[in-house]
Formats: C-alpha cells, sequence, structure tokens
C-alpha cells in the first residue's frame, strides 16, 4: 500500500528523463517532430512513444498552425500549468546545486520589466514558504491505495541524460529527486520519518536500495547521518536545510497534482503557520510578486547552445 499522494502521481509524468527534457523544449518554444529529435539527438521510436504519452497524459495536443505544413505539439492548459512546478525547480538548483557560478538561465518578468529570481511564496499571504513554517493536515483525498506497478523502462537509468544539450538548474534539481525511491524517502522524511527500520516498514522497499538512496542523499547534502541512543550503529537520518528547501518544488509539484490528477481532491492540506491561513503555493516574481506565466517571460541564456 502506498500514501495517497500527489506529488508521486506529478513525478511519474515530468519525471521520466525524456518526457522532461520533451517538456523542457517545448518551454523553449520547440513544436515540431523533427526539432524535438535533432536538439535532443533521441531516438525516433522513443521520442515518438513519449510524445504519444504526453499527449495521453493531456500535457500536448497536437496541432495546426495556419500556413505551417506539418503537426505541431501544443501544450494544453494542464500543460502550461507545469510551468510554475519548472520554476520552483529552478529557484532550488539556482540556490543550491551551481557551485557558485551564474545560473545557466537569467529570467524576465515582461510584466513588470524586471529580472526575476522566482520565489515560491503562500497564496494567502505572498510571503516565501519554509518548511518548517508548514502544517499539514489530512485533506478529501487523504487514504492509502495499492502500489502501482510501474514498467521498468519509464525511465532512463543514466541521470546525467537530464543535461543533455542544456545546463539546467531544475535538470540539477530532478537529478536528486527524480529518482522513484529517492523521493518516496524524502516524503517520508517531510512526514517525520527518520530511522532506518521505520523507512523500510513504511515503503516496503528492499534493505540494499533503502541504504543505496540514503548513502546518496547524504552524500548530496539533503540527509544528514546521526547515531541516536547509546549504540554507534543505530542511525537517524534528517532534512538538512538543503533538504528543507526541497519542500518548496514538492508542493508546487503537489498542487498542479491535486487539480489537475485528483480532481480538486488533494490528500493533503496545508497551513502557513506564519499567517494561519490555509494556503496553495505560488511561484511568484521577486519584484512583483504575481505569479509567473510563461507567455509573460523572456530569458538570456549563459550558455551556447550545441550547433546542428
Amino acid at each position: 500500500m502506498e500514501r495517497n499522494c500527489s506529488v508521486r502521481s506529478t513525478v511519474e509524468i515530468v519525471l521520466d528523463s525524456w518526457s522532461f527534457l520533451i517538456i523542457r523544449e517545448a518551454f523553449f518554444g520547440v513544436r515540431r517532430f523533427d526539432t524535438f529529435q535533432s536538439r535532443l539527438a533521441i531516438p525516433r521510436q522513443t521520442l515518438s512513444a513519449r510524445l504519444a504519452a504526453l499527449v495521453e497524459n493531456d500535457i500536448f495536443v497536437i496541432g495546426r498552425r495556419p500556413n505551417e505544413p506539418g503537426r505541431q505539439y501544443f501544450f494544453t492548459a494542464r500543460g502550461k500549468d507545469l510551468f510554475p512546478a519548472m520554476l520552483s525547480l529552478m529557484e532550488f538548483g539556482d540556490k543550491r546545486l551551481t557551485n557558485g557560478a551564474a545560473p545557466p538561465l537569467r529570467l524576465f518578468h515582461t510584466s513588470c520589466g524586471n529580472e526575476c529570481h522566482p520565489t515560491t511564496v503562500c497564496s494567502e499571504c505572498k510571503q516565501p514558504v519554509r518548511a518548517h513554517e508548514v502544517h499539514f493536515r489530512d485533506g478529501p483525498g487523504a487514504g492509502f491505495s495499492s502500489a502501482e506497478r510501474r514498467s521498468k523502462t519509464r525511465r532512463s537509468s543514466d541521470p546525467k541524460l537530464l543535461q543533455r544539450v542544456r545546463p539546467c538548474s531544475v535538470a540539477r534539481s530532478l537529478m536528486i529527486i527524480g529518482d522513484k525511491w529517492s523521493f518516496l524517502i524524502l516524503r517520508e522524511a517531510w512526514f517525520g520519518v527518520r530511522r532506518y527500520d521505520e523507512m523500510r516498514e513504511k515503503l516496503g522497499i528492499a534493505s540494499n536500495v533503502l541504504a543505496d538512496r540514503l548513502s546518496r542523499l547524504v552524500d548530496e547534502g539533503i540527509l544528514r547521518k546521526t547515531s541516536y541512543g547509546n549504540s554507534r550503529n543505530r542511525f537517524e537520518y534528517r532534512l538538512t536545510e538543503m533538504g528543507h528547501d526541497l519542500y518548496k518544488p514538492m508542493i508546487v509539484m503537489m498542487a498542479w497534482g491535486d487539480r489537475w490528477i485528483n480532481d480538486g481532491r488533494p490528500p493533503l492540506r496545508l497551513r502557513h503557520r506564519s499567517c494561519g491561513q490555509d494556503f496553495v503555493p505560488q511561484v511568484v516574481c521577486d519584484h512583483c510578486l504575481k505569479p509567473i506565466q510563461a507567455s509573460e517571460t523572456d530569458y538570456i541564456l549563459n550558455y551556447d547552445l550545441p550547433v546542428k
């Protein structure tokens, strides 16, 4: 059994490596099959399968533009609404994963005319969200359901694939949380689960897989391993400050899943302790505090695309 979770459903759509790359390129304006294939150097059969899945999941719709030959792939309303999730992942990656270098992309909010840094805020008070200031409780979609078996071919085993063509703060973030088990371990950590045996019991995960993922998350600086009790062989895994920062993109993805997958019946309700209100996370421009729409942005790349 798995805990009902809107984020988990969103991750399955967005975090397949190839699907993510296709969605990312679509936000950069790519619409045609041949352009996706050329830009990403993706096998045509793989691209065809991923595009078909994105159409089936109502992320893309196939259409034509007047006086432009050939089919093109356009975002649906559901697909466009993934933009805040991408921006919140970018917020995390720009802050935590650039190793002191300039972020790969400079974003401009055309509505207010400023270069902006996406900021995840409370919808009610517009203040930045911090994990320790959020209280959660069961929502109308709470509960447990049978764990769904998913095809092993759905995601590439090579996380470096996520940065193909472009250095990307979003991709760097997904390289940490995109793996199924890493995501589930972090989810349980946010629910307060800290000990190895409890994680293994709740997740039904093999011991060697759990040990491997915990070690990776510790190495990435997301979890901190500390001994407890009087034994040096018993450990707890606690979120670091970097781990707490990942909470923001997680709840933005959760909000997308609440709207588009769970029919407005969220498994969790979030309350912002700072203002005392239930809230939905929003990703806003740090200058005007208005939600950022894809159609209201421009950008400058701090890298060169490879010449095809």
